[in-house]
């Protein structure tokens, strides 16, 4: 969940153990709000105070702040069977990236996907073949964007496409420029998954390799355990419009 309030000024005078202290408690407690919503569903200002034993003063402003990191939002309660007089009561539901940020079993429900793929279809070729579907399909939007890039500027592209599916990506030169460049991703939607199947990654980098007309090699992933997924790509040079890619650079193991 974000943290919510690291931004404010400093008190003139205020010890900093003493501020820090403060901000952590803040934060705690909107988890504490946060959690007993996801725990009983849509709740009102007193019925979180009631929980929780807070005044409804300082859950309203916690939900003040929740509302504005749209952790959660402020709905009219529905009603089932006679309405009765006045306004209905205003409850405060998780949204979807509130939803988020607490932990979700869709890792796992992979997983086991992956697994049953693997006992059932044909062992690691099976989840082969899924992982290179999977990165397929995604590599039609990634296409389009290298495509509008000139042969200097792909790799760039591809970083920007990705980034817009959450990989968080960048690119920077490698260690000798004249070598070529690094494409990082700092962020792996998929990296618990991929620690268990590893041709998600293999897969990934193949598709690289196709769309940026070069033999690629991944030199590390977040799911191997490295900080960075982070993949070489060398220099590309105008005739290398025409070449065929070779086969992608496997993850060291």
């Amino acid at each position: 969940m974000k943290n919510v309030g690291e931004a404010r000024e400093t008190p003139q005078g205020a010890p900093q153990d003493e501020l820090a202290a403060g901000l952590r408690a803040d934060r705690s407690t909107r988890n504490r709000v946060a959690r007993s919503i996801l725990d009983h569903g849509p709740s009102t200002v007193a019925e979180l105070a009631e929980r929780l034993g807070l005044t409804q003063a300082a859950v309203r402003r916690h939900l003040d702040a929740l509302v504005a990191d749209d952790v959660v939002e402020a709905r009219e309660r529905r009603v089932y069977g006679t309405r009765s007089r006045g306004r209905p009561a205003k409850v405060f539901a998780l949204t979807d990236c509130g939803r988020d940020a607490f932990d979700q079993s869709y890792d796992q429900l992979a997983v086991d996907a992956l697994r049953w793929i693997a006992e059932r279809e044909g062992g690691r070729a099976a989840v082969a073949a899924f992982a290179r579907a999977r990165f397929a399909a995604q590599a039609g939007a990634y296409r389009e964007a290298i495509e509008k890039a000139g042969p200097g500027r792909r790799a760039e592209a591809l970083a920007k496409a990705l980034s817009a599916d959450g990989y968080a990506a960048t690119t920077r030169s490698a260690p000798l420029p004249q070598q070529g460049e690094q494409l990082c991703q700092h962020h792996c939607p998929v990296a618990h998954v991929a620690e268990q199947f590893p041709q998600l990654c293999e897969a990934e980098t193949e598709v690289f390799a196709e769309l940026l007309g070069t033999h690629v090699q991944r030199l590390a992933t977040i799911a191997h355990g490295d900080g960075v997924c982070t993949t070489f790509i060398p220099k590309i040079s105008d005739s290398s419009d025409t070449a065929s890619a070779s086969t992608a650079g496997r993850n060291p193991a």
